[in-house]
């Protein structure tokens, strides 16, 4: 298996937050998007916590094909396949599985996994992966913990994501062994269902130059 790590690092290594979108409102995609790059922010990860998620995925990866969309909390196989046809050019995981891991190897795109213990990295280098989506990353022991890991596992990077705002994204970006965070904060619920697409603009702006 291998992780298609070439096409993952040209992706996480293009901005320091990629923004963990949770969209309510098929009409609110377009627009969410088109705000977020224009701040800068150009991969965004959409979440499968919604009906209407991979909907969004389409219309965003038609529409604004500046942007480069992920599908986030991908937790099976049907779910990876359903996200890659609906057009998303990555795929994020919670955590990992041999089903996933399966999907993935004959996918076209990038997995990013979740891993958060010493036993789940080990198992996920076992299978050729070494960048992990480290999650929940504030309620699992934090920025110290992260830390402790980077000894033992010195070729492995995380995306730390959850419970991560701006300036905590500051401390944890200095992590040698973070990549970039995932962050909600760049689209907030209140910003999104009033349409207040200028706000978000400039919350992309300023978490586009944390690094």
């Amino acid at each position: 298996m291998s992780q298609k790590k070439e096409l993952l690092l040209a992706i996480m290594q293009k901005q320091p937050v990629i923004p963990v979108l949770l969209i309510e409102r098929l009409d609110d995609a377009i627009p969410l998007a088109r705000a977020l790059v224009r701040g800068g922010v150009k991969v965004l990860e959409v979440t499968l916590r919604t009906p209407i998620a991979l909907e969004c995925i389409k219309a965003i990866a038609d529409a604004v094909p500046e942007a480069i969309t992920g599908a986030g909390t991908v937790l099976d196989a049907g779910q990876f396949e359903d996200a890659e046809e609906a057009g998303a050019q990555f795929i994020v995981s919670p955590g990992v599985t041999d089903p996933l891991l399966q999907q993935a190897d004959v996918s076209k795109i990038p997995f990013l996994p979740g891993a958060m213990t010493p036993c789940e990295i080990m198992t996920g280098h076992e299978k050729g992966y070494d960048i992990f989506k480290f999650f929940p990353a504030e309620q699992a022991g934090g920025i110290e913990y992260l830390k402790a890991l980077s000894a033992p596992f010195s070729g492995v990077t995380f995306c730390p994501t959850g419970g991560i705002n701006i300036a905590k994204a500051i401390r944890w970006l200095t992590l040698s062994n973070v990549i970039c965070v995932g962050g909600s904060w760049l689209a907030p619920k209140e910003f999104v269902q009033t349409g207040q697409w200028d706000v978000i603009t400039t919350l992309a702006h300023e978490s586009s130059r944390l690094r």
